[in-house]
């Protein structure tokens, strides 16, 4: 990395430029004698768009592009979805600071025009995450998997394949979408993905990102930290669908999580409170409590 030049890795979607701009943003209002470019590309899991990403190999295939680039220094950061994040992220590319968090929910988008959910038609999501809870709340709804872009999703909604679709709401924040939403889920009704709504920023291990210092936001990292804990203790990659969700109330940390067994298709959800210090072992606890609970048999 050069004193005077930053290239941000990026994937190449319009969200995800956007949300490397923001980055750089910040980067060229704290430091305006850093030249700052984006660099884009598209991944692995971005050019395979038929298949489930269970099916696939999971989320990792988001950043292994974005990876090799920093690994041969043709980028200096990359700006992620933390959400998108494997679990096991490589000693030499560490997590370098993590955003405030946008609305970390989940909503439900109807086509243009509809005031109502048609039942003929299935509601459309992308993760097992949601469709588990969508189970609960529209138990007599098909729920189809869809994949692509978040244009790519609203123009199929609006094409008429789908009734709705189950999105995060930080994304359509982020892209001047929000008036697309017909209903937010609170936390309790759709528990979101780890990570979900902030950005996570990576580099190199032994490089200086002092340029970075002031953005990394304290409650995001604190959050971010004990819900990625969880779900690794729980072997659950991006594509699985175990969720959790943590918020700081002062000097309280208040996280929730679900957890799903694979080989009988139930899951339970549990919450714990505990010291935001000691963020990443206060998620391997509840992990650890809900996975017990549900080997005595107490699924939701």
């Amino acid at each position: 990395m050069t004193k005077n030049k930053i290239i941000i890795g990026s994937r190449e979607s319009a969200l995800a430029v956007l949300q490397s701009e923001m980055v750089k943003s910040f980067l060229n209002k704290e430091h305006p004698e850093l030249h700052t470019e984006i660099l884009t590309m598209k991944t692995t899991g971005d050019k395979i768009l038929d298949r489930t990403l269970d099916k696939i190999g999971g989320k990792g295939l988001f950043v292994k592009e974005l990876d090799l680039a920093l690994i041969e220094k043709r980028s200096d950061i990359s700006v992620h979805s933390l959400k998108d994040m494997p679990m096991e992220v490589p000693s030499e590319l560490p997590l370098l600071a993590f955003s405030k968090r946008e609305d970390p929910r989940d909503v439900l988008v109807l086509p243009k025009g509809a005031d109502y959910l048609d039942k003929s038609k299935p509601l459309g999501c992308s993760s097992l995450r949601r469709t588990l809870q969508l189970k609960v709340l529209y138990p007599d709804m098909e729920v189809k998997s869809i994949r692509g872009n978040l244009q790519t999703r609203l123009r199929k909604l609006d094409e008429g394949e789908y009734a709705g679709l189950i999105l995060a709401a930080a994304g359509l924040k982020r892209l001047g979408l929000e008036n697309r939403t017909s209903r937010y889920f609170t936390v309790e009704e759709m528990l979101p993905a780890a990570g979900q709504g902030i950005l996570a920023v990576q580099g190199r291990a032994e490089e200086d990102y002092s340029c970075l210092e002031g953005y990394c936001d304290r409650e995001a990292w604190i959050c971010g930290t004990a819900e990625r804990a969880y779900v690794k203790y729980l072997d659950g990659g991006c594509s699985s669908p175990v969720a959790a969700y943590g918020e700081l109330h002062g000097d309280t940390l208040l996280l929730r999580g679900l957890y799903y067994r694979e080989e009988d298709g139930t899951y339970i959800k549990g919450q714990l409170e505990g010291d935001p210090l000691r963020a990443e072992e206060l998620g391997i606890t509840l992990a650890k409590r809900l996975k017990e609970s549900m080997e005595k048999g107490e699924s939701s």
